[in-house]
């Protein structure tokens, strides 16, 4: 989604470094260590298609990474799905954390050091739909902190708008050339599926075509390996994870947390214009008290399994009551889509 019309900027007038908008207030001379780097093409030669998978995350019982879930940075005058934060807004918001100590970076690079055990201070910070805008007011201040981020990218809908939001603004994505120009300086590029389809309830092999066909596009257009998914609503079920584990995914992020919370179903924390600093730490809590309900009705959950799985007792001899097996409850859980 982006608010300004007309043409879309080329990515290298926009990966340079720059500082944060003056509106905002903030510090300009955060460090820059890890930023990626504004003008690097990628080498002729052909990366390798295979790739060393990650480690397997950390087991059941510990929190889930901290990720930031954006969409469109840009000033709108309406904006129904509140997925819109304004650039000065968004300065804010990352002076914030770089002040709180923290460090935003990719996902790809949040999960490869939380297997190292090296991400307590990092916050993954993520951007749906791919919009054009990322380039051409995130970037500038993400990089003036030494921030990284992950764009995900409609693999079939690059350089085209955001058709899925009928109610909403039309916003200009990311060109197939701002997209190939950002992999190469180093900004994470994930895929977000074809058409932007919400995937629970599609057949096998429309599955296998919305995670593998867009890996495979968005893999030729940047010339290397894209490792992360993002499923469209933030919608998954369980056969959307086996599909996207299948596909040669790393990871792929979600939105809320459920009984799939893990690797394949990431949950992210919603970002809004309206953020400010407390709210930004009450989403912190939040999010903390959602991964410990979760395991909570995990193990319960669990429990129920096993008891239900007990051979049932045979009665006793005199006649008694037999101890069949506990009923399970009526524990329920869902995955809202969100936009």
């Amino acid at each position: 989604m982006d608010a300004e019309r007309g043409s879309v900027r080329s990515v290298p007038s926009v990966v340079r470094r720059s500082a944060p908008p003056a509106a905002a207030g903030r510090r300009t001379d955060a460090p820059r260590t890890d930023a990626p780097r504004a003008g690097i093409r990628r080498t002729p030669a052909q990366l390798p298609r295979s790739r060393r998978p990650l480690p397997e995350e950390p087991p059941a019982g510990t929190t889930s990474p901290w990720i930031l879930m954006y969409h469109s940075v840009a000033v709108e005058k309406e904006d129904p799905y509140q997925l819109t934060v304004s650039p000065e807004r968004f300065a804010e918001q990352i002076a914030w954390l770089h002040r709180r100590g923290r460090r935003g970076v990719s996902v790809r690079e949040l999960m490869r050091a939380r297997a190292a055990g090296r991400a307590d201070r990092l916050v993954g910070l993520t951007f749906d739909d791919g919009y054009a805008d990322f380039a051409r007011h995130a970037v500038p201040i993400l990089q003036a902190y030494g921030f990284t981020a992950t764009a995900y990218v409609v693999a079939d809908l690059l350089g085209r708008a955001n058709d899925w939001d009928t109610e909403g603004p039309r916003k200009t994505l990311l060109t197939v050339q701002e997209v190939t120009d950002l992999a190469a300086a180093g900004w994470e590029i994930g895929s977000h599926g074809l058409g932007h389809r919400a995937l629970p309830g599609l057949p096998a092999e429309v599955l296998a075509a919305q995670t593998r066909e867009s890996r495979r596009v968005l893999e030729e257009v940047i010339d290397g390996p894209v490792t992360g998914f993002c499923y469209p609503y933030g919608a998954v079920d369980l056969a959307a994870t086996h599909a996207v584990r299948d596909a040669g995914y790393d990871y792929a992020c979600a939105i809320g947390h459920s009984v799939l919370t893990g690797r394949y179903a990431l949950p992210r924390c919603y970002v809004g214009d309206h953020d400010g600093a407390w709210r930004l730490r009450a989403k912190r809590g939040r999010h903390r008290l959602r991964d410990t309900v979760t395991e909570l009705r995990r193990r319960r959950l669990a429990a129920r399994a096993g008891r239900t799985a007990r051979p049932e007792p045979k009665g006793r001899a005199d006649g008694g009551e037999g101890g069949g097996p506990e009923r399970p409850g009526g524990e329920r859980t869902s995955n809202r889509r969100v936009r």
